[in-house]
């Protein structure tokens, strides 16, 4: 360091001022092709805002888990209340029967002299045998009057109960689906937000030429023992490799994921990462050199999860996507090549596909 203790001098002074320039960090001011410069234990980025992002998807897949089976059970009692509407109908229509049945002894009754009291039958009755059989012939009519009325009064009150049941069972599961739907929506909606604001920060860096470094993702364990996999691990294929476009000056030269920015992109198996980079069409990418001698790249992301020759291993995740660079939309682009060169790329589907990992 320079020493002021004695005099103040100019020539010192500018000395000092040019030592201290030439001593900063290369990666400072960056090196025009926005690799990283860090090495390994890299935190730059914003670390919070990433992490939001993926405890997000974990809230949104929790809640569409709960979602999910809430409308299984949904279903499944909607099959049990269309057989409880089946047996309440009978119930109707039982009832319906016994009013006619009531209906039809009471006329019955009229018919055969049950309408008749019983001081007038014995009045008029001309032998013991016709009083009794006049008596029984009362006694049964009474008895199955009785009996319709008393089985009718408890069909009526059975079936209001049923009802009452019923409509409270489909309450109480409208309220819950209903809950869960909205709590799917409100963690959908911040989910969203977050998403773009991550993308926000990645086009800044992007438009800056110089990557932010390494945003550490909490990954939890795997079980798998693959020894090659896709990059994410829930897609949809769009843009092929070899296939036609106006954005692409020859051809297409990688297999696109169709995926939300945020989504973990992992390293499609073990091997070290050659190039970390935020600038041109590609705009964030890493470029990882597997084992074999392959490599393999991928593009567009939103956030960095590892710095150049760090050692990866196969499913790590490396980076979230985004859609950064020349990008249309959220996407990952990925890349197998023989050299790590933009120009050497094979087709990423049967090179997968040949290594246990095809893409569905």
């Amino acid at each position: 360091m320079c020493s002021y203790r004695r005099r103040l001098l100019v020539a010192p002074a500018l000395l000092c001022v040019l030592v201290g320039l030439v001593a900063r960090p290369a990666d400072a001011a960056g090196d025009g092709k926005g690799t990283s410069g860090h090495n390994g234990t890299g935190t730059g980025g914003d670390s919070t805002l990433s992490a939001q992002v993926l405890k997000l998807y974990e809230d949104a897949a929790v809640a569409t888990g709960r979602y999910e089976a809430g409308r299984k059970r949904a279903e499944v009692q909607r099959a049990k209340a269309l057989r409880v509407e089946a047996l309440l109908d009978r119930e109707r229509r039982e009832i319906g029967v016994m009013h006619k049945d009531l209906g039809r002894i009471a006329r019955a009754q009229y018919r055969n002299g049950g309408g008749v009291p019983l001081t007038a039958q014995i009045i008029l009755a001309t032998s013991p045998e016709q009083l009794m059989r006049g008596q029984h012939v009362f006694s049964q009519a009474n008895l199955a009057v009785a009996n319709s009325i008393e089985k009718s009064r408890r069909a009526e009150v059975r079936l209001a109960g049923d009802e009452a049941r019923a409509a409270a069972a489909w309450q109480v599961l409208e309220k819950r689906n209903s809950e869960l739907a909205d709590l799917k929506q409100g963690i959908e909606d911040k989910l969203e937000e977050a998403r773009w604001e991550l993308q926000g920060k990645a086009d800044v860096s992007v438009a800056a030429g110089s990557c932010p470094g390494a945003v550490r993702l909490d990954q939890k364990e795997t079980d798998s023992t693959s020894a090659w996999v896709t990059p994410v691990a829930r897609y949809e294929l769009s843009a092929a490799f070899g296939s036609g476009g106006k954005r692409w000056a020859k051809r297409h030269t990688g297999q696109d994921f169709a995926v939300p920015i945020g989504t973990p992109v992992r390293a499609v198996g073990d091997g070290r990462v050659v190039k970390v980079a935020c600038a041109g069409a590609f705009g964030m990418e890493v470029v990882v050199r597997h084992t074999d001698g392959y490599y393999t790249q991928y593009a567009h992301l939103a956030s960095v999860a590892v710095d150049q020759d760090e050692r990866v291993d196969t499913g790590q995740w490396i980076g979230q996507s985004g859609t950064t660079g020349n990008s249309t939309g959220p996407h990952l682009h990925f890349e197998v090549r023989v050299t790590p060169e933009l120009g050497s790329g094979v087709d990423p589907v049967p090179w997968l596909s040949e290594r246990g990992a095809p893409l569905g």
